[in-house]
Order: structure tokens, then C-alpha cells, then sequence
């Protein structure tokens, strides 16, 4: 029962100073898309290390959330997952398994988590859809982070079968958008070549797109991704897992993804194609039939428009970006 004089519904967002809790924050600040009877509560790692049980039950303790919004994670690109795969597994167990169970300690109503694409497995039919996940072993180079965020899905139907939580997860694809990690070794795809074209262009140099530019990817902005999750925190009831994603036309190639960035950046320099590096996985194409299924009007932004924006937000922002 709520205390007299507090919201009904108090949201507490792990990972809260992030991409994804960025977003969230925009929309129900500034977007007009808060609620009277929810109060929202963003945590960044400065407020409490999630790896360790203590900190965290003094967090739940402090915040008292009735929801709660996990985005918090131990994430990086491809060259870093391939690195630090131990690394990527322990410290994503431990934050998931302390945010889990205090959740369920502390009685809280919801948890809805954030995977990723990258958790399906590597030897797959395309689409991949939600009843996919555990159906084989992930791609070689991010095995850790992935099976460490597949363990959340096992754990949110465990703790639905032995306790009733209604707990859930979504899967998003690739997420992009102002407050990115825009660094150029570890930060993601898209980021990194706004980065790069930035600095490419500052600089009057060739921009180099590490790999082949062939792999394919649905890139969701994080705009647009903070509606969804604002809607599944609210509407959806499900334990099982629901992508979040561009629909499969959607989809488009580095190359066509670095094309666009060159577009939003004004760079009239060169594009290079550096083939000695590694291209990662070549598609992960995801179904969003089941979130077609629940919003079937629901509308993306345009990738240009979401791309340019993004790049606009960059360059006023350089000083202060994550880089």
C-alpha cells in the first residue's frame, strides 16, 4: 500500500544515467509522457555498485521502488567483449542476480530487464523471435555478456514459478542515440562512426569503417525505444521476453549506416573499408510480430532522422559526450 502522500508507483531505473535511461528520463520529464501518480527515481553507478549485495539492498532500501527498470550493465563493443569475456559474465551475473532478488525481497510489483539481440544463438534461422533464445550457443566473440543476460530470462520465469513475480525482460536490437558510449575502440557501431566521421571531418582525413561494411543490423533509436519500455512497464504482463525492434525492412548495412552518417555530418571526405578487421556477426535479423501484435500503429522514427539528430546532439555536445 502506497504511504500517504507518496505516488502510487514509485519507478526505480538501474543504469539510469545511460543511453536507454536517458531516454526515459526525456520523455517523462520533458516529454510529457511522466504520470502524476508515478515518481521517478534514475540511479547511476556513482550511487551504488550493483555488483555487490549489500549496496544494493541499501539502494532498495533507500528508494523503497514498488517498479523497477534494470537497464544497469557491464556492456562494450565487439573488441571488447572478445577481450574481457570473463569479465563481461561475472560482473553481469552478480548485478542481475542482486537487482532480481532484492527486487523480489523488497516485494516490488514489476521488473521489466533489457537484453539484447546479441543473446540469440549464433547458428540460426532468420527472423529470430523471442521462443529462439536458448535454442543454441551465442556468437563466439560475446559469449559471456550473452549468456549472463539469457540467465535473466531463466531467472524471471524461476521467480514467476516459485513466487508469482511479474517479472519480465524486452530485447531490444541495436540501440542508438544521444548519451551514447560515442568511444571509437569500445563503444558500438554507430557511435564509434559518428565519432570517427566527426573527427574525420575536423581533422581532413579519410573516414576508415573497420570490416567489410556488409554485416546488416536494426538499429532502434533510444527515443523511440523509451516509449516502448514506458508502454511494457505499464501494459505488458508477460513474463516471456518481447523484441523491440524495427521491422526486418528496416534493416540495413554498415556500409548504408556509415553513407547516412556521412550525410548527417556534412564530411566530404573519403570512406575507406578497412577489411582486416573483424566483422562480428553478419545478421541478427529480429521478428517484432509480437510487438506488431500488441501496437500495431505504433511508429518509428525514420533511421535518417534518428542518425541526424543524433549526430547534430554529438557535435553540440562534444566536450561533455561519453567518449
Amino acid at each position: 500500500m502506497a504511504e500517504p502522500g507518496r505516488p502510487k508507483k514509485r519507478i526505480l531505473v538501474t543504469g539510469g544515467s545511460g543511453l536507454v535511461g536517458k531516454a526515459i528520463k526525456k520523455l517523462v520529464t520533458e516529454g510529457g509522457a511522466g504520470r502524476h501518480e508515478e515518481e521517478w527515481i534514475f540511479l547511476s553507478s556513482k550511487e551504488g555498485d550493483l555488483t555487490d549485495a549489500g549496496q544494493t539492498k541499501a539502494l532498495f532500501e533507500r528508494f523503497r521502488p514498488t517498479h523497477v527498470i534494470h537497464l544497469a550493465a557491464m556492456v562494450g563493443g565487439l573488441f571488447r567483449n572478445i577481450k574481457y569475456n570473463l569479465d563481461f559474465w561475472r560482473n553481469n551475473v552478480h548485478i542481475n542476480d542482486n537487482v532480481l532478488h532484492t527486487a523480489y525481497e523488497f516485494g516490488v510489483e514489476k521488473v521489466v530487464s533489457c537484453l539484447s539481440t546479441c543473446i540469440f544463438p549464433d547458428k540460426t534461422t532468420y527472423p529470430i523471435d523471442e521462443t529462439m533464445i536458448h535454442s543454441g550457443p551465442p556468437h563466439d566473440s560475446n559469449f559471456g555478456y550473452s549468456y549472463a543476460k539469457r540467465m535473466i530470462d531463466v531467472q524471471n520465469r524461476a521467480y514467476f514459478a516459485q513466487h508469482g513475480c511479474r517479472f519480465t525482460a524486452v530485447i531490444p536490437t541495436n540501440v542508438f542515440g544521444p548519451h551514447d558510449n560515442f568511444n571509437i575502440e569500445d563503444g558500438h557501431v554507430l557511435p564509434g562512426l559518428i565519432h570517427k566521421a566527426y573527427l574525420a571531418k575536423k581533422n581532413g582525413t579519410p573516414l576508415t569503417v573497420w570490416g567489410t561494411g556488409k554485416p546488416r543490423r536494426q538499429f532502434i533509436y533510444s527515443l523511440d525505444l523509451a516509449r516502448l519500455f514506458l508502454w511494457v512497464l505499464r501494459e505488458y504482463d508477460e513474463v516471456e521476453p518481447i523484441i523491440l525492434s524495427v521491422g526486418e525492412e528496416d534493416e540495413v548495412s554498415i556500409r548504408e549506416a556509415a553513407e547516412c552518417i556521412v550525410g548527417a555530418m556534412d564530411f566530404k571526405g573519403e570512406l575507406h573499408f578497412d577489411t582486416t578487421k573483424l566483422d562480428g556477426q553478419f545478421k541478427k535479423t529480429a521478428s517484432n510480430a509480437k510487438l506488431k501484435k500488441y501496437l500495431p500503429d505504433f511508429q518509428f522514427t525514420p533511421f535518417h532522422q534518428a542518425v541526424k539528430e543524433t549526430c547534430d546532439w554529438f557535435s553540440t555536445n562534444y566536450d561533455g559526450a561519453r567518449k
